[in-house]
């Protein structure tokens, strides 16, 4: 029997000194410790290319003391929180937005007097982590709890729109000495997919301007209901028996999907006028074409560093399939692609990274025939066997060296992304985006997107997830083309209004474009025009020293049943930009986070120095008895054995399965998803040690043999010209004996007398 270790611990406050780590027997449902959430239920409204997601969690405690529930779960990092709802009985109470500490605080008063009350927030290291509070539930009660948010869909390598559901949170390590969480952390309760106590549904209803040609998932999904004989509204369902196994992904294909488009969507009828939800919002999809003539001449030139996650994880297979491929092996099949694919000319490294970091090359190498070899050698042998992933030191070193004339510098970053340091990452990068374009891809079930996404948006470079049984190269190759496009320069945006309108731009200025990829840009419309009721914006940009000009028109009119989405995405925006300008600023930019809080509850939309809290008044006499904390576990691809988790967080006294161990209780406390990835499970500072091995992981088994792409088998015969030598390796690839290969060969041509 294997037996999971279920952490609980303090995220927030010393009201719970005492902390327990219960041993729970492979989940199962004679255990004496039940787990309270019992079912996820969640509906997608998509408009467009915009989705509202609205989950709803049942709880019930089926125990005999009152229960606090703890729950650690993913969302989108790109995602607006903007509703928290509960239910208990037919008493439904709408949570409202407060500065996180003062909600806490109330929370903790609430529970302590014997109240009901919930607190959701975001963490303060990672905004795709979330943490659920659910206060004080009285033996034999049941509680719904609902919370609903807004999201862009992603523009995909085919054209599709990606939506991704998180529904696996794996561990992030914490590098030794990191900024992030320095005070203190907690740890997710993680369990193997497939053993999760709840079950999860899922109905998606997809309404566009356009017909939808289909939709495709990575999971199975019940047959596409078209509503209407334009098929421009349809309804799709998740098949039953989802086991958390992986994140769900929607792909949606409309007809006709990439052109540009202006929402504007009308101001909220309660709200001040001249504030932001006092305002008209307008919303703008672009999709810059670049001449023929510009896009024909790719650049050959630029230096390519590609740095690969080697650490214990990388292990894990991406899938659970009978034939999954581990994720460092995913890794390797990218590399290969890329390799085969620069330009000659150009020059390249290769940088793995762990605990520590290591380079294939000393310093960046010409793109030829010899260094290609030299560099696929290695890549073959390339194995997860770093330790920790620590993602800083060799980006820091990267940035250190200087760039190469002529050769724009490409950074190419693999990695599941499953560390606790996101937000000091994503601000390195954005310090260093002058010298580089970074393109992130996200390896396996799992990978965080707000690290995977947050670089490539801070680095001016396109983001990547390779998932489940994915056909990685059309990704990749989309990728590679961004990155040999010019780089487009002087970019300006210049909005054309009637007179007694003005615009207050909410997104950062555009700082990348690329072909083909949608652009989008958020705005406040504050006055009113007398009589015209059309506006305008250009775009102005210069690509391969050519000036290019893009036009959009649209009308001022609101448009209809768009409720406050648009609102909601652009205060995301504002907030997301101001945290960064906070945290660049060490905390000591006067007024930056005041004025995200004021934002974050005038709109409703969640942030780092905020959280929701929903109070439910109980008639009569206060909840007795002593209340139990339970924490509901998370699936996770794999699950450390050796060490369950590091903790960062020193309890003042925690019981581990009857053992008593006394420590000291940090003043400073947040919360992180975190999991020693380190050497021997004992963080980096131990790095002299052995290495994590995949023994060290609960990770499902890789396929000893893995089935052999043959367009992969073909790609690794090619030269790095782009030429393939006629030989037996290559006739077998293709199916044939050397001589019918040779057969269609046209004749040598001599000179002519």
């Amino acid at each position: 029997m294997i037996v999971y270790f279920h952490v609980c611990v303090d995220f927030h406050s010393p009201r719970h000194e005492l902390s327990s780590v219960s041993c729970l027997s492979s989940l199962h449902p004679s255990l004496p410790l039940s787990v309270p959430l019992k079912s996820i239920a969640v509906e997608v409204s998509v408009q467009g290319h915009v989705a509202t997601v609205s989950s709803t969690l049942q709880y019930e405690n089926q125990e005999e003391n009152p229960l606090e529930a703890i729950f650690v779960f993913p969302l989108p990092g790109e995602a607006a929180v903007c509703r928290f709802r509960t239910k208990i009985g037919q008493t439904e109470v709408v949570a409202e937005v407060q500065e996180k500490q003062k909600a806490r605080e109330q929370y903790d008063d609430l529970l302590s007097s014997g109240q009901q009350a919930f607190l959701l927030e975001e963490s303060d290291e990672s905004p795709d982590v979330f943490k659920l509070s659910v206060g004080s539930l009285p033996p034999g009660e049941k509680a719904s709890v609902s919370l609903d948010y807004v999201t862009e869909l992603a523009v995909q390598a085919d054209d599709g729109l990606r939506l991704c559901l998180p529904a696996v949170l794996n561990p992030r390590y914490q590098p030794q000495g990191s900024d992030s969480g320095s005070g203190g952390s907690a740890l997710v309760s993680s369990v193997p997919t497939g053993s999760v106590p709840y079950s999860l549904s899922l109905s998606a209803r997809v309404s566009s301007l356009h017909p939808i040609c289909r939709v495709e998932s990575n999971c199975p999904l019940d047959p596409l209901n078209y509503l209407n004989t334009e098929k421009t509204q349809a309804t799709v369902s998740l098949a039953a028996g989802h086991q958390f196994d992986r994140d769900v992904e929607l792909l949606l294909y409309y007809q006709d999907t990439h052109q540009p488009t202006a929402i504007v969507e009308a101001a909220q009828a309660s709200a001040k006028p001249g504030s932001l939800m006092g305002d008209p919002l307008v919303m703008l999809s672009l999709y810059p074409e670049f001449p023929n003539d510009v896009m024909s001449s790719m650049t050959s030139l630029g230096e390519f560093l590609f740095v690969v996650d080697r650490s214990g994880s990388m292990s894990c297979p991406m899938h659970n399939g009978s034939v999954a491929q581990d994720r460092i092996g995913s890794a390797r099949d990218t590399l290969l692609l890329l390799l085969k694919s620069l330009p000659m000319g150009c020059y390249f490294n290769i940088i793995g990274f762990g605990s520590r970091y290591e380079s294939f090359f000393p310093k960046s190498v010409e793109y030829s025939q010899k260094t290609m070899d030299e560099a696929l050698q290695k890549v073959k042998a390339m194995r997860a066997d770093l330790g920790g992933t620590e993602i800083l030191q060799p980006l820091k070193h990267i940035y250190s060296q200087p760039c190469l004339p002529d050769q724009p510098r490409q950074l190419f970053l693999f990695t599941d992304g499953e560390v606790g340091n996101t937000k000091e990452v994503l601000d390195l990068v954005k310090a260093n985006a002058g010298s580089h374009r970074c393109f992130s891809f996200g390896i396996g079930e799992g990978a965080s997107s707000a690290l995977i996404s947050g670089v490539a948006k801070q680095g001016g470079g396109h983001s990547q997830f390779i998932t489940g049984q994915d056909r990685m190269q059309p990704k990749v190759m989309q990728s590679l083309r961004f990155a040999l496009q010019p780089a487009v320069v002087n970019i300006s945006v210049k909005w054309n209004v009637p007179k007694g309108v003005s615009v207050t731009p909410l997104s950062p200025p555009i700082r990348v474009l690329f072909q083909g990829q949608r652009a989008l840009l958020y705005a406040q419309l504050t006055g009113k025009s007398s009589g015209d009721t059309e506006g305008s914006v250009t775009v102005k940009y210069s690509l391969a020293e050519q000036p290019v000009e893009n036009q959009l028109s649209f009308s001022l009119k609101p448009a209809e049943d768009t409720g406050l989405t648009v609102h909601r995405l652009g205060a995301r925006t504002l907030i997301r930009s101001l945290e960064m300008e906070e945290r660049q600023g060490d905390g000591k930019k006067k007024g930056v986070q005041e004025k995200v809080v004021e934002l974050s509850v005038q709109s409703g939309v969640s942030s780092v120095f905020t959280a929701f809290i929903a109070v439910h008044k109980v008639d009569g006499e206060a909840v007795q008895g002593p209340m139990l904390r339970r924490q509901v576990p998370t699936p996770s691809v794999f699950v450390p054995l050796k060490q369950q988790a590091l903790f960062k967080t020193s309890l003042s006294r925690r019981t581990v399965c009857g053992a008593a161990v006394n420590m000291s209780m940090p003043k400073k406390m947040s919360f992180n998803v975190q999991a020693d990835m380190g050497p021997l499970g004992l963080g980096s500072k131990f790095s002299k040690m052995s290495k994590l091995q995949s023994e060290d992981l609960d990770c499902p088994a890789t396929a000893s043999n893995p089935v052999k792409d043959p367009l992969l088998q073909l790609i690794s015969l090619q030269k790095a010209s782009g030429s393939w030598v006629l030989e037996a390796a290559l006739a077998e690839v293709l199916g044939k004996t050397e001589e019918e290969v040779a057969k269609p060969k046209p004749a040598p041509v001599g000179p002519q007398k």
